[in-house]
């Protein structure tokens, strides 16, 4: 704790807010020994020790690093728990891409190596998938099984099952976008690449 302190201590007198308050209190004290401040010179240095401090810049916080392949990683353990989820709940079969195709882009996207480097890349399309494995999916199963169960007991109404393969279908379609929106970022570079060597064969 005294280490922590003397630490802090130690920070602030090398802080730029210190050093520009002493400057400026160095000056307050040259005026003093020139008599210009006169009898109140300690108002004079403290009140320009006090302006250098307030006009210096505040001390810069260095950004931590962060390392997207890491949240991919941890997206990845994410999804390979989802999947054992699923693979534990009662779940009807659904027409078109369904769970499998579903599960089957998810998975391409995550699967260790250069796709998974570029979902890295792009923080809309992590977060997008990141929501859709963590939060969306777990839902729509929850959601299903709790309304097929009250359904049972007052049967009517619009069929859980719709509303879980409409949800499906939506998913999907999310992916879909996911996965064309990388494609379009891989072709950008491509197309910056063949712009680069063009203009570097001109010169």
């Amino acid at each position: 704790m005294a280490t922590s302190r003397a630490r802090r201590m130690l920070g602030h007198l090398e802080s730029r807010k210190n050093l520009a308050g002493s400057a400026c209190g160095v000056v307050g004290l040259g005026l003093t020994l020139a008599g210009v401040a006169g009898a109140y010179w300690p108002v004079v240095i403290a009140g320009l020790y006090g302006a250098g401090a307030l006009i210096a810049p505040p001390e810069r916080v260095v950004v931590p690093p962060f390392d997207p392949s890491e949240e991919v990683g941890a997206l990845r353990a994410d999804f390979t728990r989802l999947k054992e989820y699923l693979g534990e709940v009662e779940l009807p079969m659904t027409p078109g891409a369904g769970w499998e195709g579903l599960l089957e882009l998810y998975g391409a996207l995550l699967e260790p190596g250069w796709v998974a480097e570029v979902l890295a890349t792009e923080p809309e399309a992590v977060h997008a998938l990141s929501r859709a494995i963590r939060r969306d999916v777990p839902e729509c199963v929850d959601t299903y099984n709790r309304t097929r169960w009250w359904n049972r007991l007052t049967p009517g109404g619009e069929s859980p099952e719709r509303h879980l393969e409409r949800q499906l279908d939506l998913l999907y379609e999310e992916a879909e976008r996911v996965t064309a929106d990388l494609r379009e970022a891989e072709a950008r570079r491509q197309q910056t690449h063949t712009a680069y060597l063009e203009e570097r064969g001109r010169s």
